[in-house]
């Protein structure tokens, strides 16, 4: 199967997994999409066990030195096993070496928890397609010295 197409699958299952979002998810299921483009241009990484894939990430450049997690997904059952936190102690390593400032990510209420266990702060509202969700921003440098254990 193309690697796009299995990440938007892992994508679906994951969203899918979440009751709350469950429905608006059936009804518009073109709002999974990864871009040809994201993978192509390096902005996708794989969190990969004994050769299966276990989660995605997807990191894009911003303006100002702040970098954007456009999507961070996990199979749900490795759900609270680590692996969303260390593909964002992946995303920071990263852009630490890029000189980037700081990591946004705009979380669901189901994922605002995780966040701020890992030191992102709120710092708007926004609208999407599922309702209204946090915009966070961590401060790369403090990651993951801001990050709390759960």
């Amino acid at each position: 199967m193309d690697e796009r197409l299995a990440l938007e699958d892992l994508q679906r299952r994951a969203c899918l997994a979440r009751e709350e979002y469950r429905r608006r998810l059936l009804d518009n299921p073109d709002v999974i999409d990864l871009p040809r483009a994201h993978l192509a241009d390096g902005h996708v990484r794989v969190a990969e066990r004994d050769g299966h894939t276990q989660g995605f990430a997807v990191v894009l450049p911003g303006r100002g030195g702040v970098f954007v997690l456009d999507g961070l997904f996990v199979e749900p059952g490795h759900w609270l096993c680590g692996i969303g936190r260390a593909l964002v102690a992946d995303a920071c390593a990263r852009l630490r070496q890029r000189g980037a400032a700081r990591l946004e990510a705009v979380a669901n209420l189901a994922a605002e928890g995780f966040y701020e266990r890992l030191g992102f702060l709120p710092v708007a509202t926004d609208v999407t397609a599922f309702g209204p969700a946090r915009r966070m921003q961590l401060e790369i440098q403090d990651f993951p010295a801001g990050a709390r254990q759960s």
